[in-house]
C-alpha cells in the first residue's frame, strides 16, 4: 500500500472517530483479529480482548444513548474527550511504520475528528429543537450506517470513502447551515412587532 493510501486512510479513520469512536476502534480491531487486514504495529492493540471488548460495549452504548433526544448532545459533550484523541490515535498509528506516533499526523488527526465531530454535535444539537424525535432516530441511524459502510469501504477502496466522507461532511454541513436559517428566521418572525 502506497504512502497515499495510508495517508487516506488515517484521515478518513480519524473522520469515523469523531462520529463514533468506539465503533471505529471495534471495527479496525476485529478487521486486524480476523485478518481482513495487516494493521500497523501501532494499531495491533484494538485487536486486543481487552480493546475489542471495551470498546464493543461503548459502542453498543453509544448506539443507544444517540437515539434519545436530549441525552444525545450530553452525550457528544462528554465524547469530545474521546472522539478527537481517538481520531488523532488511529490517524497516526496508521502513518506509522514503526510504532512512533508522529506529531504532524496526530494534529491532522485530532483536526479532522474535531470538524466531524463539530458538524455531527451542532447538527444533533439543531435536531433536539424539534418537538419530535424521528429526526433524531433517522439521523443517528444514518451515522450508524456511515461509519459501518465507511469503515467496510475503506479497507478495500479508500480512495472512493475519501469521495464518500467529503460528499457527506458538504451534504451535512449545508443541511446545517439551512436548518440554522431555517431556525433564525422562525425566531424572527415570531419575535417580530405586529404591524399596526
Amino acid at each position: 500500500m502506497t504512502d497515499a493510501h495510508l495517508y487516506v486512510i488515517g484521515i478518513l479513520l480519524a473522520w469515523m472517530a469523531g462520529i463514533r469512536a468506539y465503533l471505529t476502534v471495534f471495527g479496525v480491531g476485529l478487521a486486524g483479529l480476523l485478518g481482513w487486514v495487516d494493521l500497523p504495529p501501532a494499531l495491533e492493540p484494538t485487536q486486543s480482548w481487552w480493546v475489542l471488548g471495551t470498546s464493543g460495549a461503548l459502542a453498543l452504548a453509544e448506539f443507544f444513548a444517540d437515539k434519545i433526544p436530549g441525552v444525545d448532545s450530553v452525550w457528544d459533550l462528554v465524547q469530545t474527550l474521546a472522539r478527537v484523541p481517538a481520531g488523532a490515535f488511529l490517524a497516526a498509528a496508521t502513518l506509522s511504520p514503526d510504532g512512533q506516533l508522529g506529531t504532524g499526523a496526530l494534529v491532522a488527526g485530532a483536526g479532522v475528528a474535531l470538524a466531524s465531530h463539530g458538524l455531527k454535535a451542532g447538527s444533533r444539537a439543531l435536531l433536539n429543537t424539534s418537538p419530535e424525535p424521528a429526526s433524531n432516530w433517522v439521523a443517528s441511524a444514518s451515522e450508524d450506517a456511515l461509519v459501518t459502510g465507511g469503515l467496510a469501504l475503506v479497507m478495500v477502496h479508500p480512495w472512493i470513502a475519501l469521495l464518500v466522507v467529503v460528499g457527506a461532511s458538504v451534504a451535512g454541513a449545508l443541511l446545517v447551515w439551512w436548518i440554522w436559517r431555517t431556525l433564525s428566521r422562525g425566531v424572527r418572525h415570531l419575535f417580530a412587532p405586529p404591524h399596526a
